[in-house]
């Protein structure tokens, strides 16, 4: 069976102020168009559909276009809710529309439930995972400590019991919307910390042959059976390096995976350039960047003058300008975005702590700060829900 696995398309997301949705909208297009030319057999799209809970109308359109031209190719297609989409919103009509091929998984219960197609060779259990926020979904599966290696694994074992009460040689795959070990992380995708964790391990989809993953934004291979396809679309300027794909997977008669990444179209580059004005200006090597979408970081030790209009007139893209003035590590002006800089929200509020009482949290006062963390986020969760 071959699966064309993507996710993360975050419909009505901008990049920086620019607005995405004609590339949104090629994006689909080629969906479509590799669907038909390339022999799928099912597509699969393991969350973030939308950008946020109530997405804007010009969003919701495109998203109905895409189930429309889907349906209308007789492909079956199996999508789950990932965190930044709302599941109640997104399943709506879940029942009506598996009708015609469109199977929407958004609901933690039905974890061990497949959509069962079969191909040549037998039957393949596609079973959806949705994003589990640990705070809303730890009573449903049971567990003690909310955490999302615990939520996780509880739901993988409702996988692996229903796939072993089917007919021996049942191929399987998992849709799964998490941050697995091994993974690398942009600046694009929202924060999923719970406990002071946010990864869990690839060893929690053991038994499957294939997990598609969605919520990191880069392409990515954690081992041959457990992949993220990357969002098709850049969302922000840590993502220049990433080659935006989808995986082409074929499953074999014996559920061995062979994977081949598919390139997406993307309306401009990306290019991220550092150093003091008038170099970036006169630069030859620069060259190169001068259609791309520019975030220019400046290193002048004074600001110049009219930076944004001077860079416009060699680079028209630009579209986010830094200063970080080149200082010695001890100058008292190093700015203060600098200082926290890759730093956790527990790691910043720690180290206030050691700047007030002049000594850092005991492990009792790490766990009462974890726990705030992990309660602001969770009712952060609630609200998205309850839109």
């Amino acid at each position: 069976m071959r699966l064309l696995h993507t996710s993360d398309w975050h419909l009505g997301r901008a990049f920086h102020r620019v607005n995405m949705l004609g590339a949104q909208a090629e994006f689909i297009g080629h969906l479509v168009t590799t669907v038909r030319e390339r022999g799928v057999d099912a597509v699969v799209v393991s969350g973030d559909v939308y950008d946020r809970a109530v997405p804007p109308l010009a969003a919701v359109e495109l998203f109905d276009d895409a189930l429309h031209r889907l349906a209308a190719l007789g492909v079956p297609t199996v999508m789950i809710s990932g965190n930044h989409d709302s599941a109640r919103r997104l399943g709506v009509g879940a029942g009506l529309i598996d009708r015609a091929g469109i199977h929407l998984r958004t609901e933690p219960s039905a974890c061990g439930t497949p959509v069962v197609l079969a191909d040549a060779h037998g039957d393949v259990a596609f079973y959806g995972l949705p994003y589990l926020e640990p705070a809303l979904v730890k009573d449903e599966f049971g567990v003690t400590k909310a955490g999302h290696e615990a939520v996780l694994a509880a739901a993988m074992d409702r996988v692996r019991a229903d796939l072993a009460t089917r007919a021996p040689g049942t191929r399987s795959v998992v849709l799964a919307h998490a941050f697995v070990t091994g993974g690398q992380a942009s600046d694009s995708e929202r924060d999923i910390t719970v406990g002071g964790v946010a990864a869990v391990p690839a060893g929690v989809f053991d038994g499957v042959d294939y997990a598609a993953l969605g919520h990191l934004h880069g392409s990515q291979t954690i081992t041959e059976r457990v992949r993220y396809s990357g969002s098709p679309l850049p969302y922000s300027f840590s993502e220049a390096d990433h080659r935006k794909t989808m995986w082409l997977v074929d499953l074999d008669a014996e559920g061995s995976v062979t994977a081949e990444r598919l390139d997406c179209p993307v309306p401009r580059a990306l290019a991220r350039i550092r150093g003091p004005l008038e170099e970036l200006l006169a630069d030859p090597a620069l060259a190169r960047h001068e259609d791309a979408w520019v975030e220019a970081t400046l290193t002048d030790p004074v600001r110049p003058a009219d930076p944004m209009a001077r860079l416009g007139e060699r680079f028209p893209h630009t579209l986010s300008l830094a200063f970080d003035p080149d200082r010695a590590p001890d100058d008292p002006a190093l700015s203060y975005a600098r200082r926290l800089a890759g730093r956790s929200d527990q790691q910043i509020a720690e180290d206030f702590v050691v700047h007030v009482r002049g000594a850092g949290p005991d492990e009792r006062e790490q766990l009462v700060l974890r726990d705030a963390f992990d309660a602001v986020r969770a009712d952060e969760a609630v609200r998205e829900v309850s839109r």
